[in-house]
């Protein structure tokens, strides 16, 4: 068990969540982990079905780690929800984590070090996976999805991406609270607060080793797209442009090629998708969209 800087893990929990999902990523970051965070804050949010509550009431105290339950009475959405979760983390280092991913075991010994030396956030790539079966224990299999590296690339790359694989960072909580925190915006709450942060200056970097095992479930292709997402896709360019994190030219070509994404058909966004995911390199190069 190695021994580092204090930090905490923040992890939503929705109605939607698969108890044996959650127990295996709960598992990945306390006691599968090289470096062991000194609390995991688990946010409920909302009301959640009876066979998920009784798997969040066992691994609160199962663990060996202090673990914060904070529980909201309604769903409020995975913003508000993670704005909660802030809220409740002892440590300045907190370290994401989605209740249905798994967290390798060298993950947190990579990145918190990372953040510790004075890095504002630290990502990774991750490698998506549609059960445990297909990828095996040491990761090897699946879709890997490389984010842009450096603080230049990772600069270039989000005037037309999210340059962070969510599920996969590390961040200090001063510079994500400096950046304004999470603002609701659906699905695109992450993308939002990345670029405000970046915008301020945020000392940044990806890893290229995937840390993450992102389980790509059976709705994945089709909440990539649709009018709601497409909503949300106008608004967070409308948000680039008026922060001054983007030009208009941008803004144009962005909702065109991003909202034009939305609006394909699902078969097609996924042949596409995993056609991009597949070749993607860490160069910034913007030439496809989240």
């Amino acid at each position: 068990m190695t021994v580092g800087a204090p930090f905490s893990v923040l992890l939503p929990v929705y109605r939607g969540d698969d108890p044996e999902h959650l127990r295996r990523s709960f598992e990945s970051v306390t006691t599968g982990q090289e470096l062991v965070p000194a609390q995991v804050v688990v946010v409920r949010d909302g009301p959640v079905p009876e066979a998920l509550a009784r798997t969040l009431a066992e691994l609160v105290g199962s663990c060996g780690v202090p673990v914060t339950l904070a529980e909201l009475d309604e769903n409020v959405g995975l913003a508000l929800a993670l704005e909660a979760g802030l809220a409740a983390c002892a440590h300045e280092i907190v370290a994401r984590q989605d209740a249905d991913d798994i967290s390798l075991p060298e993950r947190f010994a990579r990145q918190v070090p990372l953040v510790a030396s004075g890095l504002d956030i630290v990502g990774s790539a991750i490698r998506e996976f549609e059960s445990e079966g297909v990828v095996a224990t040491d990761g090897a299999g699946g879709v890997v999805r490389v984010p842009p590296l450096s603080q230049v690339d990772i600069n270039r790359a989000s005037r037309f991406q999210s340059p962070f694989n969510h599920p996969s960072v590390v961040y200090r909580r001063a510079a994500v609270r400096d950046a304004g925190g999470y603002e609701d915006l659906p699905l695109m709450e992450d993308y939002w607060l990345f670029a405000r942060m970046l915008a301020r200056g945020a000392r940044a970097r990806n890893l290229a080793e995937p840390l993450v095992l992102y389980r790509v479930g059976a709705g994945a292709y089709s909440r990539r797209g649709g009018s709601r997402l497409l909503r949300s896709e106008i608004e967070l360019q409308r948000r680039l442009r008026r922060l001054g994190f983007t030009t208009t030219a941008e803004e144009v070509r962005n909702v065109a090629v991003r909202g034009g994404y939305r609006l394909v058909p699902e078969g097609v966004r996924r042949a596409a998708y995993r056609r991009w995911r597949r070749h993607d390199d860490p160069s910034g190069r913007p030439d496809r969209p989240d």
